[in-house]
């Protein structure tokens, strides 16, 4: 008679229930890391894009048919404050065009600006920070490099013709945009004929509250004799 054959263990159980791995299963390679550049101008590149789509009609911001003069100061604040938060973004790209062409005509000054924006970038903004800068044989700290690029900035927009012309069209362009948003007619100041001689913002409130007609007193109990 055949003796019966020896039950497995547990550790043999257990290792013939384990699944078998594939081993023609691979990883995906790793992606190289995005240069730092290249990820800045991606994100403004995003960002203005998103910017750009929320932007007004611009026959909506350029229709004559509502100017008009405001009566007072405070129309007119009112008036610049709805404006500019609803044409903010066809606001930015006239300031934007206005200092654009004033640049093109001092080739000078835009090249004076575009060396400076291409010094903070490379420097310092982009610049890793475990890789301090060197140049003409010397080693700069984080400081004296943020030092350096401060003073260069001041000298190009105080003693150059650089800073007065950025003041200047930035004047000009906040001056357009804040006589345009004062003679433009926002459409919710006036909710019907009936109430454009009544003054828009907080004062019109006060006046409508004014000009209900006080609720009538309920009668007096008669007095029982």
């Amino acid at each position: 008679m055949a003796s019966p054959s020896p039950s497995p263990s547990p550790q043999q159980q257990q290792l013939q229930v384990l699944p078998v791995s594939n081993p023609q299963t691979t990883e995906p390679p790793p992606q190289p890391p995005q240069s730092a550049f290249r990820f800045l101008l991606s994100f403004a590149t995003d960002n203005l894009r998103h910017k750009l789509s929320n932007r007004r009609p611009w026959p909506e911001l350029l229709d004559h048919t509502a100017m008009s003069k405001p009566l007072s100061f405070s129309e007119a604040t009112l008036r610049i404050r709805h404006n500019i938060s609803y044409f903010r973004i066809n606001y930015y790209i006239v300031v934007s065009l206005i200092l654009a062409v004033s640049l093109l005509t001092s080739p000078f000054s835009l090249v004076l600006l575009l060396g400076l924006l291409a010094s903070w970038l490379f420097l310092y903004l982009l610049r890793p920070a475990d890789r301090p800068l060197q140049l003409l044989g010397r080693t700069f700290s984080d400081f004296e490099t943020l030092s350096l690029l401060l003073a260069t900035t001041f000298v190009l927009l105080f003693l150059t013709s650089l800073g007065s012309l950025l003041v200047t069209a930035f004047s000009v362009s906040v001056a357009l945009v804040a006589a345009h948003a004062a003679l433009r007619v926002p459409e919710d100041l006036f909710l019907d004929e009936g109430g454009t001689n009544q003054p828009a913002g907080f004062l019109s409130i006060l006046r409508a509250a004014v000009a209900v007609p006080p609720s009538p007193a309920p009668p007096a109990p008669g007095v029982r004799g």
